[in-house]
């Protein structure tokens, strides 16, 4: 084998680093998957697109956030990160199975958290596999156990919500208020990313303020308001948008958003737990439910 080199990734290397996270994240999860759930599948072509997405935009607004493990011409490891305000964000983080363990991801994450050094908070969402949560324990990251919400909705519990509007491009600045109250930073141009790849519904009153951006199976993908009962005004009116029996999953739940798990309880889905959200300097958002990537 040749010499492993850590370089910075730059805009030809995406195809690769897809590929690789896509086919890491799958041996993960079959490793760490419970016997009584659905067989995992390779990242498929939609969210490969919106992955390719994000890591391309990420490389062109934070390149000095963004690393790749080269060996022999061959990209075997990454690692994405940006840095949002004084927010510090590992968006990807991956190496190829049969070279983990040799100390690759450990180069890796360096530089990347190197990207993050003026940063006071630092956030990311993490598998369960137990040597990277290790990793990530030992950078001196909280571990925050985080669950998700699937089946199908049932439809007879549905609320009449009547505060939720459709948003636009015109509450970014809205949206970044609510960000900077609930997770200490606004997403800024990530908000222009998820508007491309999601629906967005808004609730501005008096009474409280939020958004959801709700993907095409009718789950929030990211949610944050500025208290319980709009976060939960919006998360029934993604999940009202959910096709009569189609099965969804709401990800990304922390036991700091209690209000979540009772909608989803609500409308009889079940509970199971997967995963951490890593912090550091910060305690977990509420009311919120993080992007897995874009946080």
């Amino acid at each position: 084998m040749g010499e492993l080199i850590i370089r910075q990734a730059r805009d030809g290397d995406v195809m690769a680093m897809g590929a690789l996270t896509a086919q890491s994240y799958l041996e993960v999860d079959r490793i760490t998957r419970h016997s009584d759930w659905p067989e995992p599948q390779l990242r498929p072509p939609d969210r490969q697109s919106h992955w390719i997405a994000r890591a391309r935009h990420t490389i062109e607004s934070d390149p000095a956030g963004c690393w790749v493990a080269e060996q022999d011409g061959e990209v075997v490891g990454c690692a994405i990160s940006r840095t949002r305000e004084l927010m510090w964000i590992l968006a990807s983080f991956a190496v190829r199975p049969d070279l983990q363990g040799q100390g690759i991801g450990a180069q890796l994450l360096q530089a990347a958290m190197h990207h993050g050094r003026g940063c006071l908070r630092g956030m990311f969402a993490a598998s369960a596999d137990p040597g990277a949560v290790r990793r990530y324990r030992l950078a001196g990251f909280s571990l925050h156990p985080q669950m998700f919400l699937t089946g199908t909705v049932d439809r007879s519990q549905l609320p009449v919500v009547e505060r939720v509007r459709e948003g636009s491009r015109g509450d970014i600045d809205l949206m970044d208020s609510i960000d900077r109250q609930t997770r200490g930073a606004a997403h800024l141009s990530d908000h222009d990313l998820l508007l491309a790849q999601y629906r967005l519904i808004v609730v501005d009153q008096a009474s409280g303020s939020g958004y959801a951006y709700v993907d095409a199976h009718g789950a929030p993908a990211l949610l944050a308001a500025t208290t319980r009962r709009t976060a939960s005004d919006l998360m029934w009116e993604a999940l009202a948008s959910s096709p009569p029996g189609a099965q969804i999953s709401v990800r990304h739940i922390t036991a700091a958003n209690e209000w979540a798990i009772d909608v989803g309880m609500s409308a009889h889905l079940a509970l199971h737990q997967d995963g951490y959200l890593c912090l550091r300097g910060m305690k977990p958002p509420s009311p919120y439910l993080h992007h897995g990537s874009l946080l």
